[in-house]
């Protein structure tokens, strides 16, 4: 997912040497659940007892997103599974010497916030990789800077076509493209929904508009009949306009591009002029805000596309949410296992760029180029192998919808 709209730059602070006070950000994928702002790493262990036999040598791993504000779901969660799988590696670490300690900054979806943290991570010697950004607008700009300097950056969310397409060697993801997340929402909603025509919408940002324009080329060569496309200004609170313009059309469906705090207002207003016909779009739509936004009534046929299948698919999976709800005292969110996996795969490169080092710290460009070359790693929810452009082969899309104020998963989109 994506986000440009420019916000007031923060002071970020490396608070090094602080306990790392919980997670704060894995909250339900409905509330803006804690995270506000950056938390310091873990202390070192100096304590000895790795392969080295005297201190632990430090290592850090930054996890960044949006942290506060309205689009903390995103962040927060990321960070939640991100922080989770560090702490049941940790030991493993410190057998082979090192202490690696997490580093959460708070990039608030802006592309120019994002510059400032990558900027300052960049300056952090011992940050060796980044899990995320959780947004494509924060991590095109943030990727700029790490490319610079070879520090790996695996996102759990940042589905923008164009992120990786821009031949930077850093860039990784083990979500799927909105090329895939676009295209098959509208095959879906052709074949599925037998929809024969369709209104679109976006938000006139990377992420919304993006994702339109992959559904509208898709529903064209499908022969589904568009019969409007038009761009809203995001955080407004009246859409009275586009909507006049929607209902004289009188689409069978209304596809819009972008973030649920938009995609409430402008369901509940629709559904007050009368509109009865089904509402579509992505994983920005994951969030029960969009419930209490629209009403749980208003929101009955909304069907969106999510990066992220139903954990609670298996009874390993459930006992996964259990465990971690346990063991954080959080309820699992929207991008926890994706967080959880992004960690994961990076922690594996990291592993590999030691031992390939003799066991000694490895350089950014060394660990760059292990998780470069994942492949076939099973992580908890996905399995990943990076192309070389940095996208996952394995990433899948998958269709929910929310029914009497729940999200209900639907399947997997094909």
């Amino acid at each position: 997912m994506k986000k440009q709209k420019s916000i007031t730059l923060l002071t970020t602070v490396f608070a090094l040497g602080a306990v790392l006070a919980g997670c704060g950000g894995g909250g339900n994928a409905g509330g803006n659940a804690g995270g506000g702002g950056q938390a310091a790493p873990e202390s070192a262990n100096n304590s000895g007892g790795g392969s080295t036999g005297g201190a632990l040598e430090k290592i850090v791993i930054a996890t960044v997103g949006p942290m506060s504000g309205q689009y903390s779901d995103y962040g927060s969660t990321a960070k939640a599974g991100a922080e989770y799988a560090l702490k049941q590696q940790k030991d493993k670490f410190k057998e082979l010497g090192f202490d690696v300690q997490l580093l959460a900054q708070d990039d608030q979806a802006d592309p120019k916030q994002a510059v400032a943290v990558a900027q300052m991570l960049i300056s952090n010697a011992d940050v060796l990789g980044v899990v995320g950004h959780a947004t494509t607008g924060a991590s095109i700009t943030a990727s700029a800077q790490y490319e610079t300097d070879n520090l790996v950056m695996v996102s759990p969310s940042a589905t923008g076509s164009n992120l990786t397409e821009e031949g930077k060697k850093i860039v990784h993801r083990i979500c799927a493209r909105d090329d895939q997340q676009g295209s098959k929402a509208a095959i879906f909603a052709k074949n599925q929904l037998n929809v024969k025509t369709a209104y679109i919408v976006h938000d006139k940002q990377a992420y919304g508009q993006g994702l339109a324009d992959e559904v509208k080329k898709q529903f064209e060569k499908d022969g589904v009949t568009i019969a409007g496309y038009e761009g809203i200004t995001a955080g407004e609170k009246d859409y009275s306009a586009v909507i006049n313009q929607i209902l004289a059309a009188n689409p069978e469906m209304i596809y819009f591009g972008g973030y649920y705090s938009d995609a409430g207002i402008l369901i509940k207003q629709a559904r007050e002029k009368g509109f009865k016909g089904v509402f579509m779009g992505g994983d920005g739509y994951d969030s029960a805000d969009l419930v209490k936004i629209a009403g749980a009534e208003n929101a009955n046929n909304v069907i969106f596309t999510s990066t992220v299948g139903d954990l609670t698919a298996t009874e390993e999976g459930k006992k996964w949410i259990a465990d971690f709800e346990a063991a954080t005292n959080n309820k699992v969110g929207i991008f926890t296992s994706f967080g959880y996996d992004s960690m994961n795969v990076l922690l594996n490169g990291l592993e590999k760029a030691i031992k390939a080092n003799d066991g000694k710290k490895p350089s950014r460009q060394q660990v760059m180029e292990a998780v470069h070359d994942t492949k076939d790693f099973q992580g908890q929810f996905v399995k990943v192998t990076f192309n070389e452009k940095g996208d996952n082969e394995f990433a899948s899309v998958y269709v929910y919808k929310y029914e009497n104020g729940q999200k209900v998963y639907v399947g997997e989109a094909k």
